[in-house]
């Protein structure tokens, strides 16, 4: 079920395209912007996550950090960080539970691929304790 907007966002930990386990709670009382993405090296999603790059300092001006996630592994993510010279984390829900526990998941994909993060961007609030909010 997708999270609805006011939802308390739930916890992960995830490791990143640098091999770091990051958490939401690492980003705890701030503002992050948490986007899924269905798959790296895809045209929409390279396109998508390169508009974020370029436009990185609209989400320095909200004070907002940014994490990507999708279902890739952190190897594939590593390279597809370097190459398109992305300055936020790319995290690895390889697992896809994650992607699955906000709603952000496709069971059935292009191609008759399975199980893929559905692309969704969510900016998670600085409160006392994390919710939803879509932009």
């Amino acid at each position: 079920m997708a999270l609805q907007v006011g939802d308390s966002a739930p916890d992960f930990k995830l490791f990143s395209s640098e091999l770091k386990e990051v958490s939401l709670s690492d980003y705890q009382g701030k503002k992050v912007v948490v986007h899924f993405f269905p798959m790296a090296f895809t045209g929409v999603c390279t396109a998508q996550l390169c508009t974020m790059r370029d436009s990185f300092g609209y989400y320095e001006g909200m004070n907002a950090s940014v994490v990507g996630i999708s279902v890739d592994s952190p190897f594939t993510l590593a390279k597809f960080k370097e190459d398109q010279a992305y300055q936020f984390p790319l995290l690895s829900d390889f697992n896809k539970e994650i992607s699955q526990s906000y709603g952000a998941f496709y069971e059935d994909f292009v191609f008759n691929l399975k199980g893929v993060s559905k692309e969704e961007p969510l900016l998670l609030m600085k409160m006392e304790k994390l919710s939803t909010q879509k932009f």
